[in-house]
């Protein structure tokens, strides 16, 4: 059960209510990282932006959007993101092995050359908090500067959802999981 309940409409603000309506008219209902972000509207609307832009408007295909999204969510162990953008990221034209190597933590064999070097850039900012001079030049030179700042807001954008649903244990609707938290 996640920590926090979601917003009653008598509970709102009248702020809370516009940014609650957006969210359900664009997603549906308030779930996931709304939930607890929905307490302060701003907060919300803001983070809403920003989820739209790094979704939506990067310079980045959405297959790369999308395996950025699942690198995040499997280093976060943030099953809820995995369930919802691992079939964007197949209709988006990513490999089921590659999806399946990187769920099990094996480094996947990667056909794509941008792929590999998504992931190389991915894990290493994740795992150290830096990349490499040598890398960084590397990514550099594959995505150009414009492409390379959007990886980088991808992965900030949901390293926030995935410490938001962390903390406030917000976990799948189903309790389905395919990789457990410890590993």
């Amino acid at each position: 059960m996640a920590r926090l309940e979601p917003l009653k409409i008598d509970e709102m603000s009248e702020d809370q209510k516009i940014i609650a309506d957006e969210i359900i008219k664009s997603r549906g209902k308030v779930a996931g990282p709304f939930i607890p972000w929905l307490r302060n509207a701003e907060l919300a609307d803001s983070n809403k932006k920003l989820g739209a832009f790094c979704r939506f408007n990067t310079s980045l295909s959405p297959r790369l959007s999308e395996f950025i999204i699942l690198i995040v969510a499997r280093k976060w162990n943030i099953y809820l993101e995995w369930q919802v953008h691992r079939p964007l990221a197949i209709e988006a034209g990513m490999s089921t092995d590659v999806i399946e190597a990187l769920r099990v933590k094996v480094v996947p064999l990667f056909v794509n050359k941008d792929e590999e070097i998504i992931y190389q850039f991915c894990c290493e900012l994740l795992e150290n908090k830096s990349v490499s001079d040598g890398l960084y030049d590397t990514a550099l030179r594959e995505f150009g500067a414009p492409k390379l700042v959007d990886i980088v807001a991808i992965v900030g954008y949901y390293c926030n959802v995935a410490i938001t649903l962390n903390a406030f244990e917000i976990f799948p609707e189903n309790g389905d999981e395919v990789f457990s938290q410890d590993n």
